[in-house]
């Protein structure tokens, strides 16, 4: 074959070659731009959802699972998250995490909705006061989707379990917690989360256990109940009224992460630490400074990994063995300064 035909023949297929590759850029961008659109349209440009893979890449999930949370802001949910991913992929499992930015109940519809509609194989969601958490819970059951329900729990509903602490028992710890920081003798305001987008009974439950621990306390005085929105600035406008208060209160209980954080903070910002004991929520690692540094006494909470976690194993046990606890207690968790270290060295190894 001469030189001429061998020159034509390169030229031919070097053309060739740049119109295939011409042709799967236009595809992957048509491809791109259509994931961009559904994550505005479906999603949601305030949202935050996440799948997890399962640990062996190469096997399809035994499972499609999808947890909903209230928010992706706090730590807590993303501590859920953490658990059940970790129990999804352990077990060979796909999940879906979706959540509001902040507390929106109708977010949380929308995605428990969502589940629903896809046929997903199991639902684990936290329930806001809203009566359509219940409504949706058993339209997922008439289908054959088990649900599990989770920090807050639908009694009437045809949930297959519930997986959290025992409300009353969180707050009462707390109510402890708070006569031994202030020696049974203090003025106490008490802040109380998001506004009524936590379930109004979840709320009472924390309420009256705390009220219960003081019952034997008569100097321990509950001055004022305040209601915080979800966002570490609220708290702070918050602990300002609570310093310009008369008579004085000496004594914070916080239900939420995000308030005890930003009271800590305010607290700070106005000079006045050692004049108010804080008991709070969470274990964030600011919050573990300021209970090291003894600006929050200590805080009680929910495990929030184990509650992910536990979550993903009884859905499995329902699919597999059609069969689970109905009460799945997760127990309760102080931290203060005496034993904060060693709870970081704890949560390393986990």
């Amino acid at each position: 074959m001469s030189n001429v035909h061998m020159d034509k023949r390169k030229i031919l297929l070097r053309k060739k070659k740049m119109r295939t590759t011409r042709g799967s850029l236009i595809i992957l961008g048509v491809l791109l731009t259509l994931v961009l659109i559904l994550k505005i349209y479906v999603i949601g440009p305030r949202t935050f959802s996440s799948v997890t893979q399962p640990l062996f890449n190469n096997s399809i999930p035994k499972y499609h699972f999808y947890l909903v949370a209230p928010n992706s802001v706090d730590p807590f949910w993303r501590e859920v998250y953490r658990g059940a991913s970790e129990a999804a992929s352990l077990y060979n499992l796909a999940l879906e995490f979706s959540a509001p930015r902040f507390n929106n109940s109708e977010e949380e519809i929308k995605y428990l909705d969502m589940a629903i509609t896809a046929r997903v194989d199991g639902i684990i969601t936290h329930v806001s006061y809203a009566t359509d958490f219940t409504r949706l819970i058993d339209k997922a059951y008439s289908r054959g989707i088990p649900v599990i329900t989770i920090d807050n729990d639908a009694k009437e509903s045809k949930r297959k379990a519930f997986v959290g602490a025992n409300s009353f028992v969180l707050g009462e710890q707390a109510g402890r917690l708070m006569v031994q920081a202030t020696a049974g003798k203090a003025n106490i305001a008490i802040i109380v989360s998001n506004d009524g987008q936590k379930d109004v009974i979840y709320q009472n439950l924390k309420l009256n256990g705390f009220l219960n621990a003081l019952r034997e306390h008569p100097d321990m005085k509950i001055v004022d109940i305040y209601t915080s929105k979800l966002g570490i600035l609220s708290a702070e406008e918050i602990t300002q009224s609570i310093l310009n208060h008369h008579p004085p209160i000496d004594a914070i209980y916080c239900m939420d992460s995000v308030d005890t954080l930003g009271v800590a903070q305010a607290i700070v910002d106005f000079n006045r630490v050692g004049d108010i004991k804080i008991v709070g929520y969470g274990d964030t690692p600011e919050i573990l400074r300021y209970i090291e540094r003894g600006i929050i006494y200590g805080t009680v909470m929910n495990d929030p990994y184990k509650m992910g976690y536990e979550s993903i194993k009884a859905l499995l046990e329902i699919k597999e063995k059609d069969n689970t606890s109905t009460f799945i207690d997760t127990g309760v968790k102080i931290i203060t300064k005496e034993n904060v270290n060693r709870y970081r060295e704890e949560q390393k190894g986990s």
